[in-house]
């Protein structure tokens, strides 16, 4: 599988995250610098990792959202290419329009870093269908501004779709509803604060992130 993880100035997890998607499917992903206007051809899986692009100024994800290389994984996942944002990459997704809602500072106006309990509300996604519904999971965080905000209808609307993906199971940074993760109308777009590529082996203290890469990895197949 031809995967492509999007660099930019100040990520930090996108190694991570290239680790991880390569101790699963066995093939390094192609790093993708923000400047490019194209993804390599054949691409089939796109990664939009955390860290801290542009130094979060104007607001998180504001200034990479308009990166050159966004427009071209926008047009991507509309055509139906899965698309993975993790903590960073979920606010620049929320920036690009390509999920709904906002990423605010956190409620305690404090960074979070930690590991947290989340609850699998949708098993039934490319993402999460190697996990039970109701399952808990232990991921770890680590954000300043991952307070999940959307006016009333959409959270309803999210809920209602079966869109939301993951919950905190405790209250972690003021989400609307513990909302940890969602998904766009087609399915094919996640965004979630929590860093499962961090949970893919021994060496991470726990392994409950690496199914959601091998049932991405069974969905792209």
């Amino acid at each position: 599988m031809q995967s492509a993880v999007i660099v930019f100035p100040g990520s930090n997890c996108d190694r991570d995250l290239a680790t991880a998607i390569e101790l699963v499917t066995g093939r390094a992903p192609t790093m993708v610098w923000h400047r490019e206007s194209e993804l390599p051809a054949g691409t089939g899986l796109i990664a939009v990792p955390g860290g801290f692009s542009y130094g979060d100024y104007l607001r998180s994800g504001a200034i990479a959202a308009r990166s050159p290389v966004m427009q071209a994984v926008k047009a991507a996942a509309e055509r139906g290419v899965p698309v993975l944002g993790i903590c960073n990459g979920f606010q620049i997704l929320t920036e690009t329009g390509l999920l709904p809602g906002a990423l605010m500072r956190n409620a305690g106006i404090r960074f979070v870093g930690r590991d947290v309990a989340l609850t699998v509300e949708n098993s039934q996604s490319i993402f999460t269908s190697r996990y039970e519904a109701a399952e808990q999971v232990t991921f770890p965080v680590a954000h300043h501004d991952g307070n999940y905000s959307a006016d009333a209808d959409t959270l309803d609307r999210l809920e209602g779709d079966g869109r939301v993906a993951f919950r905190y199971a405790e209250e972690v940074n003021g989400s609307a509803r513990n909302i940890a993760g969602i998904l766009n109308a087609a399915g094919n777009v996640l965004g979630m604060m929590p860093h499962p590529e961090r949970a893919v082996e021994g060496a991470h203290g726990r392994t409950d992130g690496r199914r959601l890469f091998e049932g991405l990895l069974e969905a792209v197949a």
